[in-house]
């Protein structure tokens, strides 16, 4: 009886929470996913994002430097040094920015931050290339990149496009933008997904293990749930090319999406060339991790924004990318509801296993604060279009004469956040 009184305990806490967030999937998901979790602290904190946010929405500092309506603004809700990626803007130029919106959500610019630098340090560990001063000088790297863009605007900054390319990169970004402009593009990724039959019709390639063929029942129920979200886009004029050639499940996908209902879908390319197709990416969305931290009123006035988590999903990609790509939208299917995007020739991740130099570290880490601030600025112009630098201004008043104070705040809940993940992971193990 007594121990009953003493459940109040981080393990106990840990456990029961990754095992109610995880009860949805079959047995042989979650073992996938739990694998998968198992391989680092930094692996198990991309896997748990429920735990960040139950630990850390209430966290009485965010009010040091935010906590305000003029600091919130669409963030990326799952921040970490790995989403942020390689793709194709509007115009076929090779840039880098954040890549996955599947937790984005309005809410305080600050949690953005604190996650991204939490996994700077689980990943810098996990690589073991560098010692904790080069970690902590590469956080406070990061967090001043952050602050400096956040606060730097001019009155003409609307008209202005801000790309990182291989041209504006700092060196070791440059090198791998220039890298995956040469080495990737629409026929590579065709070659890697898909094949040619031999009446010259392009299908995906069922030999690849991360492609699964549907049943004919399902595929006839996906190809009438795709058909309403193509003329959704036709009534829009901008179903011309929506002719879809042949759909995959995407299996074996991200961390914590393992588990998650994805597919593939080709379509004809504009053309009707043999390498112009599209592949487009379909995934379940059931709604951003935070919603599992919100308190009830919270997520009411969630719930009246959004009918469902589509269109959540549109409106983050939107407010964040500054050109989302032309297939952006959203279709429902077998009772869940699946966002719709291209999937770029050009998607890569940074391979932050290759920094070996601290000065390159240093400069990597600034671009990661300044992409996730240009991305921040750009979404609050998007909520605040009457007051385009609404997020600038309360950030430049609330940190003025106290930078110091906000880069040793960050750095401290860095720090002590990621030993705090490693602690969980290592209950993690134990348990499963």
């Amino acid at each position: 009886m007594i121990k009953d009184l003493t459940l109040h305990n981080r393990a106990q806490q840990v456990m029961q929470a990754i095992t109610e967030n995880n009860a949805d999937l079959d047995a042989a998901a979650r073992k996938k996913k739990f694998a998968a979790m198992s391989e680092s602290a930094y692996r198990f904190f991309r896997g748990t994002s429920h735990l960040f946010w139950q630990d850390m929405y209430n966290d009485w500092r965010f009010a040091l430097f935010g906590g305000v309506p003029g600091t919130q603004t669409w963030i990326q809700g799952d921040a970490h040094v790995y989403n942020f990626g390689a793709f194709a803007n509007h115009d076929g130029e090779v840039i880098y920015g954040l890549d996955d919106f599947d937790d984005a959500v309005v809410s305080d610019y600050q949690y953005d931050l604190w996650r991204l630098a939490v996994s700077l340090v689980l990943d810098t560990r996990s690589n073991g290339t560098f010692d904790n001063p080069a970690c902590t000088k590469a956080l406070k790297a990061l967090v001043k990149g952050y602050l400096e863009t956040a606060t730097r605007y001019r009155m003409d900054d609307q008209e202005q496009e801000v790309h990182f390319t291989a041209d504006t990169a700092c060196k070791p970004l440059r090198k791998f933008l220039e890298k995956v402009g040469k080495q990737k593009g629409r026929k590579r990724m065709l070659n890697k997904w898909t094949r040619l039959q031999k009446n010259g019709k392009r299908v995906f390639d069922a030999t690849n293990p991360k492609l699964k063929r549907l049943s004919p029942v399902a595929r006839k129920q996906f190809m009438a749930a795709f058909e309403v979200y193509r003329q959704q886009k036709e009534s829009g004029g901008e179903g011309k090319f929506y002719r879809i050639k042949d759909v995959v499940r995407r299996i074996s996908a991200g961390t914590g999406s393992l588990g998650t209902m994805r597919f593939y879908a080709l379509i004809e390319g504009e053309e009707g060339a043999e390498h112009d197709d599209i592949i487009l990416d379909i995934k379940q969305q059931d709604g951003p991790s935070l919603l599992l931290a919100m308190p009830e009123a919270e997520q009411q006035a969630y719930r009246r924004v959004y009918p469902n988590e589509g269109v959540r999903h549109a409106a983050a990609f939107r407010a964040l990318a500054e050109h989302p790509d032309r297939y952006l939208g959203w279709l429902e299917f077998d009772g869940a509801v699946f966002s719709v995007r291209e999937r770029s020739p050009f998607k890569d991740d940074f391979p932050t296993d290759k920094l070996e130099k601290k000065k390159q570290f240093c400069k990597m880490a600034a671009t990661w604060g300044e992409v996730l601030a240009t991305e921040h600025k750009r979404a609050s112009r998007s909520l605040n279009p009457e007051q385009p630098y609404l997020l600038e201004e309360s950030l430049k008043q609330l940190t003025t004469d106290r930078e110091g104070e906000f880069v040793t705040l960050v750095v401290a809940i860095a720090t002590h956040y990621a030993e705090c993940v490693e602690r969980d992971f290592g209950t993690f193990v134990d348990a499963f």
